[in-house]
């Protein structure tokens, strides 16, 4: 018997999902980053096992606040994601069940099976000196988590419960296959969709992208506003190397200054960076070159979006 399905990871920003993702595959192709709305496409992840494929589909961090098209588009990628799928984690803070949380849970089907993901299980075990308390704390966390989303702040028709709940860190190989157990419990019978090599479905002009967007939002902090992204002007092969042409796109000039830095020594960095991991994941050379360009309003401009993907 053969199981194979799709697993939707879906929670509010900066919970850890693209780090999930990364470990349930076994390679990184989400980048991750301390700034929220890192991961702004519908990435697909495939995970192996002897009986079992598995297809995760990482999606954006539900955005509550800021509401641009950008954002808009963002959280339909989530909604549409949830249409299709077979399962659902639904990844959360272990310890903490906020307002942000609350309206993602409203998003969520009743017909799905959601599996409530307790994530950073080690920050929240580093708060506790006496591993009693520690325990108690998890098992009245989660027995909290066990009533109805109606009583947990979902619509007052939500009475369905979650699945199974699971108190983990993404940073542990042994949560990461007690997860797997978990999920492919709820595969349906199928052979797989994809190549038992395959390990995602995004090509590496994407990858490529997307590895330089991760390294400006690692190089610049909280300094930069989210809304800046990467353009792949340019990717060829040359014999075994890989040519590429990027463009970093951001709102302002006080913008680009904060990415070239002084004398450009910034740039230089994130390029630099962004030039190893992609040798990396595509096992071959790389030669980047990488200009940052500025054009404002792009994260309201439905058209810039769509050149994008994300709208």
């Amino acid at each position: 018997m053969f199981r194979c399905g799709t697993i939707a990871i879906v929670g509010r920003p900066n919970m850890g999902k693209s780090t999930l993702l990364n470990a349930l595959v076994g390679q990184k192709i989400s980048i991750t980053s301390r700034k929220a709305q890192t991961t702004r496409h519908r990435i697909l992840g495939i995970q192996n096992r002897e009986e079992a494929q598995f297809i995760f589909i990482d999606t954006p961090g539900f955005q509550t606040r800021l509401m641009n098209t950008l954002n808009k588009a963002l959280n339909r990628t989530v909604t549409t994601a949830l249409q299709d799928v077979n399962v659902a984690c639904f990844v959360v803070e272990a310890g903490y069940f906020g307002e942000d949380d609350k309206k993602v849970l409203k998003l969520l089907p009743g017909d799905l099976p959601v599996v409530l993901v307790l994530n950073k299980l080690d920050l929240f075990n580093s708060r506790f000196q006496a591993p009693s308390e520690r325990d108690q704390a998890l098992l009245n966390f989660m027995k909290e988590m066990s009533k109805p989303w109606s009583e947990l702040g979902g619509h007052e028709d939500q009475k369905c419960e979650f699945a199974e709940i699971v108190p983990m860190s993404a940073k542990s190989p042994g949560d990461i296959e007690r997860l797997l157990d978990v999920l492919e419990g709820y595969l349906p019978e199928a052979p797989a969709v994809y190549d038992g090599d395959t390990i995602t479905d995004r090509s590496e002009r994407f990858l490529a992208a997307e590895i330089l967007r991760e390294k400006v939002f690692r190089f610049t902090g909280e300094e930069l506003p989210y809304t800046s992204t990467v353009v792949i002007d340019q990717f060829k092969m040359d014999g075994k190397m890989r040519r590429i042409a990027a463009t970093i796109l951001v709102d302002r000039d006080s913008h680009k200054a904060m990415i070239i830095g002084q004398k450009g020594e910034r740039l230089k960095k994130i390029s630099t960076d962004a030039r190893i991991d992609m040798e990396k994941l595509f096992d071959g050379k790389v030669f980047l070159e990488t200009w940052v360009k500025v054009k404002r309003g792009w994260a309201d401009d439905r058209a810039e979006l769509r050149a994008q993907g994300l709208e």
